[in-house]
């Protein structure tokens, strides 16, 4: 069975032809461009798509479903982008109705991050589960969720933002306009913003940066010992394994799957330390299985996210 996938962000557009089993035959990617017309970008979008599938031998009249990855929020059930805020002029834009007028093939549209998390439980870390929990880690938090074996999208494909989880209670301005998220104390452009304003001059993460330190900077000096890089992971991880406690007990999943900053981190500055500390302040039978394992796709995801979309809606 042949899929689709088209994973469209802020920067680049990624068009990728595969099967069920996850191999992907053909891909490219190019920058977004978006012209302020959505109905022009999405049909230059049809056109590198058809344009994929004749190159690596296929037909389109062969494709079983076209899946598109896209930031929210959408409106899934008319296939409509909601004014995403890296999209200009994309506000209701028309995906599935455009895409489907112009290839002739079924399309589904999903969240970004719901993407993501099927294209992981499908194909990547949590293969075999029956529930899963995806973090997103990078400039901010986002999530996706995996529940029952169907990814779970509620109104506006708005579940799964725990990155917008209030962890202090009037605290930190988050970038959403609330007060005390999560992200607002280790989504990565939070971090940086605090990272400017607490580095000290003579710590390794200063050297590292040689101007704005970044989280980055913060991981590679705590791999080499750094005592300021790792009292900020000390603290990194804490406001982590509050937010998954609070997610343990809301949605028992089989496994958290966490990208970005702490997969780069790794087991021990990161993953270790937080595995431990959720299972001391969750009910032993929900953490005595609980897996909390790092993103397995890195480079394959935007290829496999909008193929995984392709693959949910033909079941």
């Amino acid at each position: 069975m042949l899929l689709l996938g088209i994973d469209v962000g802020g920067t680049k557009v990624a068009c990728a032809l595969g099967d069920a089993s996850g191999q992907v035959l053909d891909s490219r990617r190019r920058p977004t461009e978006a012209s302020g017309d959505p109905v022009r970008d999405l049909e230059r979008m049809a056109a590198d798509v058809r344009s994929l599938v004749e190159e690596s031998g296929h037909r389109l009249e062969d494709v079983a479903a076209v899946g598109v990855s896209v930031p929210g929020p959408l409106d899934t059930e008319r296939g409509l982008v909601l004014n995403p805020p890296n999209l200009p002029g994309w506000d209701r834009a028309p995906v599935r109705d455009v895409l489907q007028a112009a290839l002739g093939r079924p399309v589904t549209i999903e969240n970004d991050a719901n993407a993501a998390a099927l294209a992981e439980w499908q194909f990547g870390a949590g293969q075999g589960t029956d529930s899963l929990v995806y973090l997103t880690m990078s400039t901010g938090i986002g999530g996706g969720l995996v529940l029952g074996g169907r990814v779970h999208a509620g109104r506006a494909s708005a579940a799964g933002e725990v990155g917008h989880l209030p962890i202090v209670w009037e605290g930190e301005p988050c970038a959403c306009g609330l007060a005390g998220c999560v992200e607002a104390y280790i989504g990565g452009a939070a971090w940086t913003r605090r990272l400017a304003a607490v580095t000290p001059a003579d710590s390794r993460v200063a050297a590292l940066a040689a101007g704005e330190p970044r989280p980055e900077h913060v991981v590679a000096a705590a791999k080499e010992g750094d005592a300021f890089a790792l009292a900020e992971f000390e603290r990194f991880n804490d406001y982590l394994a509050r937010l998954l406690v609070i997610l343990t007990f809301t949605l028992a999943p089989d496994v958290f799957v966490l990208g970005t900053i702490a997969r780069a981190a790794g087991e021990t500055l990161c993953l270790g330390p937080v595995r431990e500390r959720v299972r001391a302040h969750v009910w032993d039978f929900l953490g005595q299985d609980l897996a909390i394992v790092p993103a397995a796709l890195e480079d394959r995801l935007a290829d496999l996210a909008g193929i995984s979309v392709a693959l949910e809606a033909t079941r």
